[in-house]
Order: C-alpha cells, then sequence, then structure tokens
C-alpha cells in the first residue's frame, strides 16, 4: 500500500480528532484534541496540500484528500455538539434567542461600542482578497469581517461558565454593521501561506512575510444555509472548484473550544506532570558531565536540566557558546542565557532558523534581540537548519547537548523528546567542526555524527546490515517518506528481520511484514530513534530529522550515537514499552488501522 504523504498525514489527523472520544481522558483535554485537529486541518490547507493543489488539482488523489477532509469537518462537528451535551453542566455555550432581556442589555450596547467601530465592511468585487483564516459574513450587497482582535465566545456577563458566541450575535443585528439590515452569513477561506521566494537572508525573509498572506485560496468553508447562487459567486471569484467549498453548521472555527477548555474546571483536566529532576546534574552541570553522559526523556524529566546547561554559558572557564534555535516560543531561558552570556563578553554564535514554519516573523523579532545584545547570528544558509544542539568551549574542550525536539520551554513539557547530555571528547569534535562549518558555507567533515545524505546512508546500511532472519530494526519518527530507507526496510523484513516502526503522522508504505504503530496520547510523540540489533548487541541513535527526502537534502540535521550503556539500555526499555503500548495505540496495515485503547499499558505514563 502507497498512500500519498498528505493522505496518510491526514488519516494521523483523523486520530487526532478520534482523542476527542476517548473514554479514559478528561473532558476539557477531549475538547482540546478538537482544537488541535482544527489548528492541524488549517495547516493542511495552508501548507501540506501544496504539492497536490499546484501540481494535480483535480485529480482523483487531489479530490480524495478533499473527501476525507471534508469527512473529518463534519464528524467534528458532531463531536463539538457532544463535548458541549456533556459539558453542560458547567459550560454552555449559548445561542442569542436563549439570552434573556438582562443579557441583551449588555450585549446590545457591546456590539454598538466595542464591536462595531472595529468592523469592517466591503464590497463583494473584493472577495478574492478576503483575509486567510478570518471570519466573514456575507450578506447581499456586501461582506463583512469578524473583527479579529476580539474573543471568538464571549462571557455571558453574571452567569458562570456560560458564554456566547461573537459571530452568532453579531448576526443578530446587522444593523450596526450594514447599511440596512440584512441576513448575514458565515464564511472562511483557508490560503497557501509558503512563499515561492529564495529566503537566503533575513532581508529577503522580511520581504517575503510581507507578501505570504496574498497565497492561492484552498478552500472555502460557508454555513451550511448560505445561499446557493451567493455561494456560486464566492467560490468562482476565488477561483476554487465545487469540491474546494465545504458546507457546515457554525462556528466553521472550531478553535474557540481551547476558550472552553481552558475555563472548565479544574477536575476536568490531566493532573499536572511532575517530572523527575537530575539533581546532581542541575546542582552543577559540567562537573556531571566530566564523568558521564546524561540522558532524559521529556517531558518526564524536567526540560529545565537544558535551559541550566545554557546558564553554563555564563561561567568563567566557557570561552566560546554554539546553538541553533529552530521554534522558540515567545518566552525563552535559554535564548535569555545566551543574551547574557555575549552580554558578558562572550563569543557566542546562534543559527537561528528563520524559515521555520509559521514562526517566521518571531524568530526575526529573535534575530534583532540577538545581534543587538552582541551575539554572532550565523547567516541563513540555502538549507534550512534543523540540528538541535548546544556546545560549550572550554580551555580544555567542552560540553554538548543534542537533542530530537526544539529548544522551546512550552513544548519541551508537552513533546516526548530525548536530549543527550555529554563531555565527550569526540562528540564535542564532531559538534565544533558541524559549527565551524556552518560560518564557513562547506560541508562538515564528521566522524561519530552524521548529517544530511550521510544520515540516510547510515540508516540504509544498518538496515541492510539486518536483512536476515535474526535481524532487527526499531524506527521511531513522526514521518517516514524516504523510499530508499522504506525500499531498505522492505528487502531487511522479506530476508526475515523483525521490522517495528512507530511513526506518529506520515508513513507512505505499508508492508505485510511490517509491525507499524501510531501512539497518540497526552503528550505529541516527537522523539526520532533508530535502533539495530547487530549480532546480539543494540546500536541505538537518536536523530533531529525526520526519514523524509527534505530532510537529507535539503536541511542540516544531526543524527548521533547513544554510546553510553546505561543511556542505551534506557532508550530500548521507553522503546520497548511503546511496542507494548495498548491505550494510544492505532495499528497500521495494509487493510486498513485498528485502535488499542483501555489496555494495561500506557506508554504515556511515567
Amino acid at each position: 500500500m502507497h498512500p500519498l504523504p498528505e493522505e496518510s498525514w491526514l488519516q494521523f489527523n483523523r486520530r487526532v480528532l478520534q482523542q476527542s472520544q476517548r473514554p479514559d481522558f478528561p473532558l476539557l483535554e477531549r475538547m482540546r484534541f478538537l482544537s488541535i485537529w482544527n489548528r492541524n486541518l488549517d495547516e493542511f490547507f495552508a501548507a501540506r496540500i501544496a504539492k497536490p493543489f499546484l501540481k494535480a488539482r483535480g485529480s482523483p488523489q487531489h479530490l480524495r484528500l478533499l473527501e476525507e477532509a471534508y469527512a473529518q469537518a463534519l464528524l467534528a462537528q458532531e463531536r463539538y455538539r457532544a463535548l458541549l451535551e456533556e459539558a453542560k453542566e458547567h459550560l454552555r455555550v449559548l445561542e442569542p434567542e436563549e439570552l434573556d432581556e438582562l443579557d441583551w442589555l449588555y450585549f446590545r450596547a457591546f456590539l454598538a461600542e466595542v464591536v462595531a467601530p472595529k468592523t469592517d465592511i466591503i464590497p463583494w468585487e473584493a472577495a478574492p482578497d478576503v483575509s486567510h483564516g478570518a471570519l466573514y459574513f456575507a450578506s447581499r450587497g456586501h461582506l463583512v469581517r469578524l473583527p479579529q482582535d476580539l474573543p471568538r465566545l464571549l462571557r455571558v456577563p453574571g452567569q458562570k461558565g456560560t458564554y456566547v458566541r461573537l459571530g452568532a450575535l453579531m448576526r443578530t443585528r446587522s444593523d450596526l454593521f450594514l447599511p440596512e439590515a440584512s441576513p448575514l452569513y458565515e464564511f472562511r477561506v483557508l490560503r497557501l501561506l509558503e512563499s515561492e521566494r529564495t529566503r537566503a537572508d533575513w532581508d529577503e525573509l522580511a520581504q517575503a512575510l510581507e507578501a505570504r498572506q496574498e497565497g492561492t485560496p484552498t478552500l472555502l468553508v460557508a454555513e451550511e444555509s448560505f445561499p446557493p447562487d451567493w455561494l456560486k459567486t464566492l467560490r468562482e471569484a476565488l477561483g476554487l472548484l465545487p469540491q474546494e467549498a465545504f458546507l457546515l453548521k457554525p462556528p466553521l472555527n472550531l478553535g474557540l473550544v481551547d476558550h472552553l477548555a481552558a475555563e472548565g474546571p479544574p477536575g476536568w483536566r490531566f493532573s499536572p506532570l511532575r517530572p523527575e529532576r537530575p539533581r546532581a546534574f542541575l546542582k552543577n552541570p559540567l562537573k556531571r558531565l566530566e564523568t558521564k553522559d546524561l540522558l532524559l526523556y521529556h517531558p518526564f524529566e524536567d526540560y529545565a536540566a537544558i535551559e541550566r546547561l545554557a546558564k553554563e554559558a555564563l561561567r568563567p572557564e566557557v570561552k566560546e557558546v554554539y546553538a541553533t534555535l529552530y521554534r522558540i516560543g515567545e518566552e525563552n531561558a535559554l535564548a535569555e542565557a545566551l543574551i547574557q552570556a555575549a552580554q558578558m563578553g562572550k563569543r557566542v554564535h546562534v543559527l537561528l532558523e528563520g524559515r521555520a514554519r509559521f514562526d517566521e516573523l518571531l524568530n526575526l523579532s529573535w534575530y534583532l534581540r540577538f545581534v543587538r545584545a552582541g551575539v554572532a547570528v550565523l547567516p541563513l544558509s540555502e538549507r534550512k537548519v534543523h540540528a538541535k544542539a548546544i556546545l560549550l568551549l572550554t580551555q580544555e574542550g567542552g560540553y554538548a547537548h543534542l537533542g530530537t525536539g526544539n529548544y522551546n520551554p512550552l513544548s519541551g513539557r508537552t513533546y516526548t523528546d530525548f536530549s543527550l547530555f555529554t563531555g565527550r571528547e569526540g562528540v564535542v569534535r564532531d559538534l565544533a567542526e558541524f559549527f565551524r562549518a556552518l560560518q564557513e558555507g562547506r560541508t562538515p567533515r564528521l566522524s561519530l555524527l552524521k548529517t544530511g545524505k550521510a544520515i540516510r546512508r547510515g540508516l540504509v546500511e544498518a538496515i541492510m546490515a539486518e536483512a536476515h532472519p535474526k535481524g532487527r530494526v526499531i524506527l521511531k519518527c513522526n514521518h517516514l517518506t524516504d523510499p530508499e530507507i522504506l525500499e531498505a526496510l522492505v528487502q531487511a523484513a522479506e530476508k526475515g528481520a523483525r521490522v517495528d516502526l512507530l511513526v506518529r503522522s506520515t508513513l507512505t508504505l505499508l508492508h505485510p511484514r511490517f509491525h507499524v504503530r501510531s501512539l497518540v496520547g497526552r503528550f505529541l510523540e516527537h522523539a526520532r530513534v533508530a535502533a539495530f540489533r547487530h549480532r546480539g548487541k543494540w546500536a541505538v541513535y537518536l536523530t533531529s530529522a525526520d526519514l523524509m527526502p527534505r530532510n537529507f537534502q535539503n536541511r542540516f540535521e544531526l543524527l548521533f550515537p547513544v554510546l553510553d550503556k546505561e543511556a542505551r539500555a534506557k532508550v530500548l526499555r521507553i522503546l520497548k514499552r511503546q511496542l507494548r503500548d495498548d491505550r494510544n495505540t492505532f495499528l497500521l496495515t495494509p487493510e486498513g488501522e485498528r485502535s488499542l485503547w483501555g489496555g494495561k499499558h500506557d506508554a504515556q505514563r511515567p
């Protein structure tokens, strides 16, 4: 079975949506998964659909994607209403007709004083220019844009846990937004947000961001009562096919359930996770690494250990610091430590990957902060830098962190990822060479570590070494689409090797001899691991790279061995727990998929 990458990814998003039905998840957590599904689908039509949309639009493959996305959207609407019914004891979303006269005393004034002055009214002729993701209303003579800076759910004063949708309220008072009262019908448009510009430096990145909102429309979502002739006019103005218009019941954007999930009772959420803290390391990281590597598994072990290592840049013996930063968020203690080190006169070098999808503007802000603090920001290379590495150099040697996840304090506490801390001479030497090569614009010459196409070659060689009846391969990643790696896995499996694949999202080949699982649960599975039992001994590697052609050809990634015996055993224990999981697992086969829920083995518990 060879599904398109986009088809496989949509099936993953269906698994995300199914989390909203899990009987073992608290109600607000199930709502949260509905919102995650919604964000994912928006991203799909803003970026992931680009290849079939631009190269095979209207083809059977493209239409299958639309059919599956629409089916999920209809199911999500059902789940929204079912979850609200279940939550009605503490959370309610009223329709305008359910408001009483006291409520209307407030909301009439709110619509007139707050909403109307911020509302844009535009002619139908401007329909081709409507903004990505915004909520609009259509009337006979005009289009109305709901203000972006106002919440989609408004609290009903004096009624705890009770809300009304802003869009529904606006429809009751169209006279405030139009020259004369008229029925209003909701719609939103999704567009490609990928720029076609070559973004080789920060100036070009800024220019690309200025123009990004003008991407081609890929989807029109309208309420099911939208007048058919208006819908046809709108769809044709946007240049969309009939199948690229979804008709749904409002609300059209289920991201609003995030507000409900944040406001509901604490007992309807997961209990807070209390991660283990590596106390000896947190007390004195460099001293701890002089004798032994440290491997942590986040979020069950404290992500703060990474931030603690970054603060060691302030120590007198640390002369030079290097770091790769990809998605670091709005507030980041690690980045602040690097800025402080530069302000102290340390030589601090940062590869800030400005082109991380949808984080570009935030990274541009960080770029300015780094430059003005004296941090040397390495030029953007032609390839994206997706490796996750920190290097502290001293007179005697150095200390390194290598990870599978981003240096982001929020995802570091909600994504499962591995962190390797080491002072090994060979790793430090290779990592220093990696950063020097990035500075000089050349290919790194590495020994223990691998980058680029060398990662693919190394994995293919390791897989083929297991192509015999006693062979064993375990790969864990988010996406597995690389043809060479897949072909090596097929050959190994057909020659008798046991091939276990833990693939969270995208897999473009399902072979009868593969044992494939997708884990979807409380935490986002984000770690990338390769393990091979060669002649009775396990070799274990961690990597920043998903197993996709672009990651080997167009990105700087790092694959690194787990050399410490205890750390290697720890990774294997975690992998084997996941291969036994029967609470968060979907078994994927050429015939379809089957969920394993409600069992005794939960790999997402500490």
